[in-house]
């Protein structure tokens, strides 16, 4: 039960020390600073109000450190859910969001009691690659009407047409917010390279503020964008659904789980990587289910697992999951005792905050890395890079992991050597190099060898059965050398049974030879093993040939 206990209860549990709790505090309060622009940004990003971003860093903050099962793990909104996000509230509204994360919450509590906390290592880095680029390119694309000051009413969501859009109200440029974009940015950049230590995106958000506030610069900003902006943290009662609404919100709600799951255990394994500790990825899904759940209650957006605040943490001297309460604790001061003073803060600056986002996650190192690969990885990548962009996420996932999984078996076929030996009779040369003396070759003559190297599973199971059937005359004995078979599915069990039964028909004894664990228990299930008195099984081929010898020389009739 020890991979379903939280990480706080461990730590908890073992003692809390003074230290402990001063290095959690200071990494807590590093991490909040960094994480009240990015959830504010996020939320506008997504088509809500700033507040629901931060009330999402509170709620979601505070579960996932809680019941989680990484020791370093920072919770709250991330860029990966603005598409989804976005999306959701276009076609379902506010409500529909608040069903699809709950429900979401739902599915993670399952897929982490269900032991699915692995389900990352079967993610091709590639389809990972190619739809968290494709989800920077959305969000840096959905940034430009507030960095431009662009007079838009409301942008297409489908990539060409927003652009299109754009261009067509290129005539209603702000200048002065795009040079506050321009400052915002240049803040960032310099405080990265230079000071890489204190909080740029912060820093650049008091310093764009005061410009705008100062000199009366004419721009949007948050309390001109959200005038009727609610303050404080509340419960807000769940709305209404009827049965109809729940199935269509369904399919959004497993991609937010699958994006909710996927990026907090990336999240934990880089966390892992930079401490050297290891995180339990089961209860780390449980964790963010209840987080999600919580969310949902309180009118928030869906939550995760957040790398770059988790780093920051990590980097800030956090020791246990305590610093990611004491964030949620410090933006939940700031709700309650400063939400007024975002009024001030210009849209433009949070474009320019939701650029530098949007470059990190598109982590273009590894793209470029991916492009130098062999062509397989390149297709899927841009494959789902592109259905990313112009089409849908959810779609862009399935098809990426679908097409990956397709070129994988491809790739496992050509691995597989299946190869007729030939009569044993006509083959000396091979029984000299092993070193059978068996004598009387010719009494071998009838006896009949297939060998297989690699995996024997549905993909290569017909054309294993199509080379059985390019024997000529039936032999005596048949051998089936399974040594090199580390496994076998249903597919290549019914191929053997299939052979088995053709043999037993025309009275030809089949020897099973060297047959490894996995496929002496899928043969042993269904029989194959454990049959007549003309099934076989032998340690090797050497005994194998020993066997096949008696059998022609003995009555087993």
């Amino acid at each position: 039960m020890s991979h379903f206990t939280p990480k706080l209860w461990t730590f908890i549990k073992n003692g809390y020390s003074k230290e402990l709790l001063r290095a959690d505090g200071i990494a807590g309060l590093t991490v909040a600073i960094i994480a009240l622009p990015l959830a504010m940004a996020i939320a506008i990003a997504s088509g809500t109000s700033p507040e629901k971003g931060l009330i999402t860093a509170v709620i979601g903050g505070f579960f996932i450190s809680t019941f989680g099962g990484s020791r370093f793990q920072i919770g709250g909104p991330t860029g990966a859910f603005i598409v989804v996000v976005y999306n959701v509230i276009l076609n379902h509204g506010y409500d529909g969001l608040i069903l699809a994360t709950l429900i979401a919450g739902f599915i993670l509590l399952i897929a982490g009691y269900s032991k699915l906390g692995q389900v990352i290592k079967y993610v091709p880095y590639c389809v990972i690659t190619g739809f968290t680029a494709g989800i920077a390119v959305i969000i840096a694309s959905s940034q430009v009407k507030d960095f431009l000051g662009l007079h838009l009413e409301e942008a297409p969501v489908n990539f060409i047409l927003r652009w299109q859009a754009y261009f067509m109200s290129w005539d209603t440029l702000n200048i002065s917010a795009f040079f506050v974009g321009i400052a915002a940015l240049l803040v960032i950049i310099v405080l990265k390279k230079f000071k890489p230590k204190m909080p740029g995106y912060l820093i650049a958000i008091i310093i764009c503020s005061l410009l705008v506030s100062l000199f009366q610069i004419p721009v949007e900003t948050i309390g001109t964008t959200f005038p009727e902006m609610s303050t404080g943290l509340s419960m807000p009662p769940l709305p209404v659904w009827n049965f109809e609404k729940i199935l269509s919100i369904i399919p959004s709600a497993f991609t937010i789980a699958f994006l909710a799951g996927i990026e907090s255990l990336l999240s934990a394994v880089v966390a892992d990587g930079m401490v050297g500790t290891k995180h339990r990825p089961n209860q780390e899904l449980v964790g963010q289910g209840v987080a999600n759940i919580a969310s949902s209650l309180f009118g928030g957006i869906p939550v995760t697992g957040a790398i770059a605040r988790t780093a920051t943490n990590i980097k800030a001297g956090g020791k246990t999951p305590m610093a990611g309460i004491f964030h949620a604790f410090f933006v939940l001061l700031f709700v309650l005792f400063a939400i007024n003073v975002m009024a001030y803060i210009p849209m433009a600056a949070l474009a320019a905050i939701l650029f530098v986002v949007a470059w990190s996650m598109s982590e273009v190192h590894h793209f470029t890395h991916i492009l130098r690969l062999p062509s397989s990885s390149r297709i899927v990548m841009l494959l789902t890079f592109f259905l990313t962009i112009f089409v849908d996420l959810t779609v862009a996932i399935g098809v990426g992991v679908t097409f990956a999984s397709l070129l994988f078996m491809k790739n496992m076929t050509q691995l597989v050597d299946i190869k007729s030996e030939g009569r044993r009779g006509e083959n000396t040369s091979e029984s000299q190099l092993s070193g059978d003396s068996l004598g009387n070759d010719a009494l071998l003559d009838d006896v009949e060898v297939f060998r297989i190297m690699g995996p024997l599973f549905f993909g290569v199971a017909g054309d294993f059965l199509d080379m059985l059937k390019s024997i000529g005359e039936d032999p005596k004995v048949f051998i089936l050398r399974l040594r090199l078979v580390p496994y076998l599915d249903a597919t290549g069990t019914l191929a053997i049974e299939n052979i088995v039964k053709h043999c037993h028909e025309k009275n030809i004894f089949v020897i099973l030879s060297g047959v490894q664990e996995q496929p002496k228990k899928m043969l042993e299930k269904t029989g194959v093993i454990i049959t007549s008195n003309q099934v076989f099984y032998s340690p090797n081929y050497k005994a194998s040939l020993k066997l096949a010898k008696n059998l022609m020389t003995k009555d087993y009739n």
